[in-house]
């Protein structure tokens, strides 16, 4: 009998082989993924339930998967009030005494404290940087330009060259529908060294942001209430986070899913305390608003609020990307920033 001789492997076979292989490989990546889903989702713990739905909800991209496996009422259950940015508390700007005289130090201030410092942040599920400023009135937001659907917003990074800062995170919301959004309508009002860039005097707003004698006010408020109160620069967003040194999550369960996290906050000396924590990678799950809190009152916040987060977030120092967007396509374009202008 004569022997068959074996095919030759032609380039086509090859290639045609290379994709089999590549399809069959991310179908079972994904089964897998979706199998760890399902078993997070309805697995017996009720935390890495709630983790879950919070943790998805909190993107513009992914938040359809709780959808899969929650009804609405399901979802908003386990969402509960973390959401919820409004706080009934005012800032009190008495608490805070920006290079307070005293006989030791008629300067003012801590004559030890560097003007600028960056601290590496670390937790069980996170890593991060944090920025503190000694004087505030070094920090303020910078905008993308104007405002409005045929607009695009710009990148931190640009935003620091064009203001000639020496450090930026992201600051406000965006419209961003299906997380694709072109960052050209911020959400709420946005307060630029001292004129009202997008917003309404009569709107209510959740305002992050700092008056004229350089303190930072957390809370609701109208437009006109926030230009009276003297706001020089202000973003919108939350929720709040600590609110005349108390923590808003003594009274209301803020919890929220481990994300990539922004935060601004003001210690009792008028240091600006600018955090931004790594997420959705190996090395860094991400942080809680709870973590965002604990970070703050470890670092002396008597305010602080969340800012935008998630692929937005990340901190240019130096004219370095200093922390790991999650965004797979880089730093995304945004309409406003919280920037840092450099030493006098």
């Amino acid at each position: 009998m004569a022997q068959t001789k074996p095919r030759r492997l032609t380039l086509g076979r090859i290639i045609g082989r290379f994709f089999i292989v590549l399809l069959t490989t991310i179908i079972l990546i994904v089964f897998g993924l979706l199998m760890i889903m399902l078993v997070i989702a309805k697995g017996p713990f009720p935390t890495a339930q709630r983790r879950f739905v919070c943790s998805v909800k909190e993107t513009s991209a992914i938040g359809f998967l709780a959808d899969w496996f929650y009804t609405d009422e399901e979802i908003a259950e386990y969402l509960g009030t973390f959401r919820d940015n409004t706080t009934d508390e005012v800032t009190d700007p008495t608490l805070v005494q920006i290079g307070q005289k005293t006989e030791d130090n008629p300067d003012g201030g801590d004559p030890d404290q560097p003007e600028t410092e960056l601290i590496d942040i670390t937790g069980s599920t996170y890593r991060g940087k944090l920025l503190k400023i000694k004087d505030p009135s070094r920090v303020f937001v910078g905008v993308s330009g104007p405002y409005g659907e045929q607009y695009e917003g710009r990148r931190v990074q640009d935003m620091v060259n064009d203001y000639g800062a020496i450090a930026g995170i992201n600051a406000g919301g965006f419209s961003d529908p299906g997380g694709v959004g072109k960052g050209g309508i911020p959400l709420g009002m946005v307060v630029s060294q001292g004129e009202m860039k997008y917003g309404a005097l009569g709107a209510t707003y959740d305002i992050i942001g700092f008056d004229n004698n350089n303190i930072l006010h957390v809370g609701t408020m109208t437009g006109q209430q926030a230009m009276d109160a003297g706001i020089r620069d202000a973003v919108c967003f939350g929720p709040v986070l600590i609110v005349n040194g108390n923590p808003v999550n003594a009274e209301k369960d803020l919890g929220g899913g481990f994300n990539p996290r922004s935060a601004i906050g003001q210690t009792a000396d008028g240091t600006v305390l600018i955090l931004v924590i790594d997420g959705r990678q190996t090395g860094s799950l991400g942080a809680t608003y709870d973590d965002l809190i604990s970070i703050m009152l470890q670092h002396g916040a008597v305010n602080a609020a969340n800012l935008d987060g998630g692929s937005s977030s990340h901190m240019i120092y130096n004219g370095e990307l200093i922390t790991v967007c999650s965004s797979l396509y880089g730093p995304r374009k945004m309409p406003s920033c919280w920037l840092v202008a450099p030493e006098n």
